[in-house]
């Protein structure tokens, strides 16, 4: 008797929807980890975007992200 394994194919918006969203926990992580150590958590933010080039507020970047799609659903400010 064989067996047959089903391999699931996943879209590149699924791929790009888990990888968001991990680095969403990651970064909501960091913050909630900086603001137990007494840092603002306005300034927490500032820190951790800085390192994964993300935008706070009305900041620009100096480069835009060419993997952002125009259509998030939560951002990870949202999340934490």
């Amino acid at each position: 008797m064989s067996v047959h394994m089903v391999k699931k194919t996943a879209s590149i918006e699924e791929v790009l929807a888990a990888i968001e969203a991990a680095r969403d926990k990651v970064m909501a992580d960091e913050v909630k980890s900086l603001t137990k150590l007494g840092i603002p958590k306005a300034m927490a933010y500032q820190m951790i975007s800085s390192r994964f080039h993300q935008k706070v507020g009305n900041q620009e970047e100096a480069e835009p992200d060419p993997f952002a799609g125009g259509n998030a659903t939560t951002s990870w400010e949202e999340i934490s």
